[in-house]
C-alpha cells in the first residue's frame, strides 16, 4: 500500500501562533481562500494542527463514517460543558442509543402540533411590538425562537425572569464560544472577566435546565404532549426502566434549545436583511406571503403554499450557515481520499466553506432563493448546514418549519425597516454565524394593499 499524499499546509503561519491571528482577523474569507490549496489543508490556530476538509465528497465521507470520524477536538469539548452527552456532542457509541429513544418525538406525525404551538406563540410576541419601534432584530427573533423552543420542550411557556436569564446566559456563552474554544487550556482557566463570565454562564444554563426538567417531573403534563414529556415516557427495551437518567434529560433539554433558538433566529434574520437588498426577492416574498396569509399568522396548513418564502429561508441558510466550522477526530489510523490520517487527528470542516465552493452553486456569493425551485432543483448537495449520515440533525424539519413559520408570519404582521447603519456583524463570528446586531423600524402592515407604498422603505439605504 502506498503511503497516500502529504497533506499541505496553508500559506501564512508565523512562529507561535500560525494561521490564528488570519483566523481571527477575517475567519470566512480565510476559509473560502483554503479549497484553492487542495482537498485537505492542515491549519495550524496556535499549538493545534487542524485538517481542514475543502472537497465536498471527502466531507460526505467524514459525515458518513462517523465511527472513524467522531465529534471530537476542541469545539464539542467546549460544547460538552454546557450541553453535557446531548444528541449533537455525544460520542458515536452513545449517539445510536440516544437516537433511537429521541426518534419518536421528531416524527412527522408530531409536526402540526408542534407547527400549532409555534403559530400560538409567534402570534402573542409579534403583537407585542408597537408601531413604529426601533428594535435589534437578532435579539427579538431569538427572543421569538426561544420562547417557541421552550413551549415545545416544555408545553409552556416560562416565567419571564426566567427567560431573560437563561436568554443572557446563553448569549454570553454563544459570544465568548469560539475565542474560549482557540484559547489554550492554562489561559482559560485565568479568572479575567471574560473567562469568569463565561463560566459563570455555562454553569446557571444548565442548573436553570434542570430546574425546569425538575419542575416539570413534579408537576408536568404526563401525557406525550410535548418534546421532554415523550423523553421521559421513554423506556429501555431491555429493563422497561426510564431510558433517560435526570442527567440525559437536562443535556437533550439544552441541546434543543440551543439548535432550536440560534438555528432559527439567525437564518430568519439574515433572511429578512438579504431580501431587503434584493428588490426583486423582496417583493416576490412579500406577495407570496400576502396572498397566502393576508395579513394573519402562518401555521401548518399553510406551509405547502409557503415556496417561495421557503426557498428565501433555505438559500439565507446556504449563505450563512449557522454552524460554520465543526470538529471531528479520527477514531483509528484511517484514509480520507488519497490521504493517510493517524488516529487522534483534528479535522474540521465547514459548512459555509462548502456551500459557496463554484463547482456547487454558482456564483455562490449571490443570493438566489431560485436556486431552490422545486422544478429546477437538481441533486441533494453533499453537505448540507444539517449534516449528514446517522448523525443529521434530528431537528432539521423542526428547524425548517419553525423558520419559514416565523419568517413568513414576520412579514406577513410587520414592515421591516433596516437602518443604514443596520448591520453590526461580530468581529468573530460566534458558536453561530448569527448577524449581530440588526437596527430596524417596524410599521404595523394594514393589509395587502398598501404594501407597494411600504416597499421602497423596507430596503436597506
Amino acid at each position: 500500500m502506498d503511503s497516500g499524499s502529504a497533506v499541505v499546509q496553508a500559506p501564512g503561519a508565523i512562529p507561535v501562533v500560525g494561521h490564528l491571528t488570519a483566523f481571527l482577523r477575517a475567519p470566512l474569507p480565510f476559509l473560502r481562500g483554503l479549497p484553492a490549496h487542495g482537498p485537505l489543508v492542515t491549519i495550524r490556530l496556535g499549538r493545534q494542527r487542524v485538517i481542514v476538509v475543502c472537497d465536498p465528497e471527502l466531507t460526505r465521507t467524514v459525515l458518513v463514517q462517523d465511527r472513524v470520524f467522531d465529534k471530537g477536538g476542541p469545539l464539542y469539548e467546549r460544547l460538552r460543558e454546557a450541553g453535557g452527552q446531548g444528541l449533537a456532542s455525544c460520542p458515536s457509541g452513545e449517539h445510536r442509543r440516544q437516537r433511537r429513544l429521541i426518534q419518536p418525538a421528531f416524527h412527522h406525525s408530531r409536526f402540526p402540533g408542534y407547527a400549532h404551538v409555534m403559530a400560538e406563540r409567534m402570534d402573542t410576541l409579534l403583537g407585542g411590538w408597537h408601531d413604529g419601534q426601533t428594535l435589534d432584530l437578532t435579539t427579538e427573533t431569538r427572543r421569538i425562537a426561544a420562547d417557541v423552543v421552550i413551549s415545545a420542550i416544555f408545553g409552556t411557556g416560562l416565567d419571564a425572569a426566567v427567560h431573560t436569564r437563561l436568554a443572557t446566559d446563553f448569549h454570553t456563552l454563544l459570544a465568548g464560544f469560539t475565542r474560549h474554544t482557540l484559547t489554550p487550556k492554562p489561559l482559560r482557566k485565568v479568572p479575567t472577566p471574560g473567562n469568569l463570565r463565561y463560566e459563570r454562564a455555562t454553569r446557571r444554563v444548565r442548573r436553570t435546565m434542570a430546574d425546569l426538567t425538575t419542575t416539570y417531573r413534579a408537576h408536568g403534563d404526563t401525557g406525550e404532549t410535548n418534546l421532554l414529556s415523550l423523553l421521559i415516557s421513554a423506556r429501555d427495551p431491555e429493563s422497561d426502566s426510564p431510558a433517560l437518567t435526570d442527567d440525559e434529560l437536562v443535556d437533550q433539554a439544552v441541546t434543543m434549545y440551543s439548535a432550536g433558538t440560534e438555528t432559527t433566529a439567525s437564518a430568519v434574520c439574515w433572511a429578512l436583511f438579504l431580501a431587503a437588498l434584493h428588490p426583486e426577492v423582496h417583493d416576490r416574498l412579500i406577495t407570496e406571503i400576502d396572498t397566502v396569509l393576508d395579513g394573519r399568522t402562518a401555521d401548518w396548513s399553510d406551509l405547502p403554499r409557503l415556496i417561495y418564502t421557503r426557498q428565501v429561508f433555505t438559500e439565507a441558510i446556504r449563505m450563512y450557515p449557522p454552524g460554520w466550522f465543526l470538529t471531528r477526530r479520527t477514531e483509528s489510523d484511517t484514509r480520507l481520499g488519497s490521504y493517510d490520517l493517524p488516529k487522534g487527528t483534528t479535522i474540521a470542516y465547514s459548512p459555509y466553506l462548502i456551500s459557496h465552493l463554484p463547482g456547487l452553486y454558482p456564483d455562490p456569493e449571490t443570493f438566489d432563493p431560485d436556486r431552490w425551485k422545486p422544478a429546477e432543483r437538481g441533486p441533494e448537495v453533499p453537505v448540507t448546514v444539517f449534516g449528514g449520515g446517522a448523525r443529521k440533525c434530528i431537528g432539521d424539519q423542526f428547524a425548517l418549519v419553525e423558520g419559514v413559520l416565523l419568517l413568513a408570519s414576520l412579514v406577513s404582521h410587520w414592515h421591516i425597516d433596516f437602518h443604514p447603519d443596520s448591520l453590526s456583524l461580530p468581529r468573530l463570528p460566534q458558536l453561530t454565524l448569527n448577524p449581530g446586531k440588526m437596527k430596524a423600524t417596524v410599521t404595523a402592515r394594514r393589509g395587502g394593499e398598501d404594501r407597494q407604498r411600504h416597499t421602497s422603505q423596507s430596503r436597506v439605504p
